[in-house]
């Protein structure tokens, strides 16, 4: 970390620390960023870290059984062939050897338990199984662990950023926000706030028919970075317990007393999971940490997150039917398409006052609140309000959810207007729009649904691009008002999904929010003739909520559930593959923790590696160049760096290969033009004192890959750009498109070409690029009603040469048909273009 200045510059930013922590507020330059991270210290390596396993390749192949899911005679051969070609001692002998390590090394991690959960139903006592590991065990494990523990942040914090004139608060992490702030001030001066996630999705199927399905609960800590607790490894999120499913009865179905009863058998396996931390987070208690230091701890529930039904059944709401349906405020039901009025909020300390009154009195408050008549798990949690720590879950209630009606409703309208619309959206736009990395390309849309939230985000992004010339505002002007508050929505959504919130930010999404409200009051209105689904439904509500969550607990992906619904494909080819289909959950489970095990001493093994052998670091297959050429990585000095070089060519045989495209006419004299006012503007020194005059038989050397590094608007850190000038990659030519920074200012351009020539002995990247920066002219009304950035390109003979190192970074332009040569930009891609 840097040294605190003592004078403010730009960007300079201001760290307070909780009273509590008895650290004194400072200030530090930018490269704080938005936290600290580990320290560059490596942590104190076991030098035996396949222990139980009597040796290292043991485990290698214990942990290779486990993952191939090899049977029982597949794992005794496996064994065999191993002994008869060794030549490292190998001293497992067959499979009940092997399974007796995994029995022994399971308790290096906190493993799972089984108990018996008991609630009655008319007077009998039904019992369930509940599987769940102990939560504080596993945060202790967390906290002792050399690896994860250096990550942990103890002390609530609120940044800052100078912006010239004074310092603007921003919010990412849940400890820079202001629900662990408050928890910090109500536990003794000496205590440490421990924040733990739970993150419960809904029920996964695990059987290719859904016939079988499992409860997972999921668990993270919120004192650990977001990088962190969402990856992969110890730190990641867990899962911590398997909740029983009560199956329905045709007899008591939808009836009041077995919903309670249902309600009932979830919120017992609850207090069963919390029963280890409801006196900790009372009395508080000590845990000597990976660092040698003992700190004391006081657990609280801060985030609870999942879809809609399960946030319902966390509340002990009445749900979609109750007077009263949102888990958090006490809006009525048929209010809930409405989103400008604000009502009373629920509170646990409320429902815990319903206990001490009378039974008329507390059937008539349950009654008049939506409330189930069940005790709530999270009341044993001293400092935990269960609708406070409801979060909003940004992939069920916004993807999931609220898109996927306005989705819905623009299908109907698109089908209303014919074939014709359909094929202009979909073959005019989707198939020829730009492919674009962590983007879905589709093949198909406008007759589909998707079960994948994460495919309904990208239409978000891309149907206004593609239905704009379909609806008129004077010939269509109800399916043209649903477009806006499309857009409306799409401007929102990237709001709700913003790595780090500025105080600007927070009130520029609240408007964003104001104006998709107001928009669609106006569209509910005008087409309530032809309604065929109410908009009062929770989801369309919820997000009225979304901007106080995140000055509370920081921004939603500390809260959304999508990093964890990557863990349902394990746990289906879990119950596939290592269990015999009759009381799969224990099975499951046992396989679960025996991967997170292998995963822990893998990780060991790396680090004694890295002791042993200097760094094992392998490169991220992210940030590979998939045409599988190596780049040089970028530097301070360039930002940039070339990757999948090809052969050395002369400029007569570039000039030749590009015969008819005019873009490539005179292409030599163009780079020489470029090269020679290049060298003069930056007081280059030329060659021997002389212009610059390459010739036809000259050689240049093409690369159809560029990784970009760009400071991003979001969270001021580096981010990578991957560009491609590759006239066929996957199957199809891909020239992406840059912004560049020209004399008069930044500018769109097209990639054509690039390459890097010799001039005296020094190289030089140059592209070859087609510029967007053509006058426009006259704009169309729906410019301003959908905010559209118009861009023309030029005639492809005035292509013209940049350097490399003007490339600021990536993006999107999607062709406008109706309008000759003229491109949007999609500033909808990702977040860093929308700022």
């Amino acid at each position: 970390m840097a040294s605190p200045v003592s004078q403010f510059e730009v960007d300079d930013i201001q760290v307070r620390y909780h009273p509590n922590s008895g650290c004194p507020t400072q200030v530090y330059h930018l490269d704080y960023r938005c936290g600290p991270g580990a320290p560059a210290a490596l942590p104190k390596v076991d030098p035996e870290p396949w222990r139980p396993f009597r040796t290292h390749i043991d485990f290698e192949v214990a942990e290779l059984a486990h993952e191939a899911a090899l049977t029982h005679e597949q794992t005794d051969r496996f064994i065999k062939l191993i002994h008869r070609s060794r030549c490292e001692l190998f001293m497992l002998r067959n499979r009940k050897d092997m399974w007796d390590m995994w029995d022994a090394a399971s308790f290096k991690l906190t493993p799972f338990t089984k108990e018996e959960v008991v609630v009655p139903f008319q007077g009998v006592d039904q019992t369930f199984p509940f599987f769940h590991h102990s939560l504080w065990d596993w945060v202790v494990d967390l906290l002792q662990d050399p690896e994860v523990g250096p990550h942990f942040v103890f002390d609530a914090q609120q940044l800052s950023k100078f912006d010239g004139k004074k310092f603007v608060r921003y919010i990412h992490e849940p400890w820079t926000a202001n629900a662990f702030w408050e928890h910090q001030s109500k536990i003794p001066s000496d205590g440490k706030p421990l924040s733990i996630f739970v993150l419960e999705d809904n029920k996964a199927k695990l059987s290719s028919f859904g016939h079988a399905k499992g409860y997972p609960i999921v668990a993270q800590c919120a004192n650990l970075p977001a990088a962190v607790r969402n990856g992969e490894g110890l730190g990641g999120g867990r899962v911590v317990g398997w909740l029983p499913i009560v199956k329905e009865d045709k007899k008591h179905s939808k009836k009041p007393a077995f919903i309670n009863f249902k309600n009932a058998v979830w919120h017992t396996s609850f207090l069963t999971l919390l029963a280890c931390l409801a006196l900790l987070s009372k009395l508080g208690s000590p845990v000597r940490c990976w660092d040698d230091v003992v700190r004391t701890f006081y657990p609280i529930i801060l985030i609870l997150s999942a879809d809609y039904e399960e946030q319902v059944v966390m509340a002990l709401i009445r749900g979609l039917m109750g007077k009263f349906p949102c888990p958090v405020c006490l809006i009525p039901r048929e209010e809930l398409s409405k989103g400008l009025n604000t009502y009373r909020l629920r509170s646990s300390g409320d429902a815990k006052a319903l206990h001490s009154t009378t039974t008329e009195v507390r059937e008539q408050v349950l009654s008049s609140e939506s409330l189930r008549d069940v005790d709530n798990a999270f009341d044993t949690m001293e400092h935990t309000d269960v609708y406070q720590a409801l979060s909003f879950n940004k992939l069920h209630f916004n993807d999931e959810g609220k898109f996927n009606h306005l989705w819905m409703e623009l299908q109907k309208w698109i089908t209303n207007s014919g074939q014709q619309a359909a094929m202009i959206i979909y073959i005019a736009s989707f198939k020829s729009f730009p492919r674009w990395q962590n983007l879905n390309h589709f093949d198909q849309v406008v007759s589909i649904s998707f079960a994948d939230g994460t495919k309904y985000e990208d239409i978000s992004k891309l149907i206004v691009f593609a239905a704009h010339n379909v609806f008129k505002h004077d010939l269509d002007p109800q399916a043209y008002l649903l477009l806006r508050c499309i857009w409306s929505y799409v401007e929102f959504n990237t709001y709700a999904s913003l790595e780090v919130h500025t105080e600007d930010t927070i009130r520029d999404g609240r408007n964003t929010l104001l104006e998709l409200t107001e928009l669609m009051d106006i569209y509910i209105k005008d087409t309530a003739d032809l309604l065929e689904k109410s908009w009062n439904f929770p989801k369309m509500h919820l997000s009225a909520h979304l901007f106080n969550n995140i000055e509370a607990k920081g921004v939603t992906r500390n809260y959304n559930t999508k990093p964890n619904e990557k863990m349902h494909g394990p746990l289906k080819d879990a119950y596939q593959d290592h269990t015999n289909f009759k009381n799969f959950a224990e099975q499951i489970l046992r396989y679960n923790h025996d991967s997170l095990v292998a995963e822990y001493i893998r990780s060991k093994m790396e680090c004694l590696d890295v002791q042993n052998f200097g760094s094992s670091i392998v490169p991220d297959p992210l940030e590979a160049d998939s045409d599988g050429l190596e780049s040089t990585e970028p530097t301070d000095v360039q930002h940039f760096s070339l990757g999948s070089q090809q052969a050395t060519k002369s400029f007569a045989e570039i000039e030749a290969a590009n015969a008819g495209d005019v873009a490539f006419d005179q292409f030599q004299i163009k780079l020489n033009e470029f090269l020679n006012r290049a060298f003069a503007a930056n007081g280059i020194p030329f060659p021997n004192g002389r212009r610059i005059q390459l010739a036809a038989n000259d050689m240049i050397t093409k690369f159809r890959f560029i990784k970009v590094s760009y400071e991003s608007l979001v969270d001021w850190r580096i981010s990578m750009d991957y560009l491609r000038c590759n006239p066929m990659f996957h199957g199809s030519p891909r020239y992406n498109c840059v912004i560049l920074q020209a004399e008069s200012g930044p500018i769109f351009a097209k990639l054509l070409l690039v390459l890097t020539c010799i001039v005296g002995d020094v190289t030089y990247p140059i592209a070859l690029t087609l510029s967007y920066d053509q006058p426009v002219g006259a704009r169309p009304w729906k410019d301003k009603d959908f905010k559209f950035w118009r861009v023309k390109v030029k005639p492809r003979a005035s292509a013209e040469c940049f350097s490399v190192q003007s490339i600021i970074r990536s993006c999107v332009l999607a062709e406008d048909s109706s309008r000759a040569n003229e491109f949007l930009v999609v500033d909808t891609t990702d977040t860093d273009i929308f700022l």
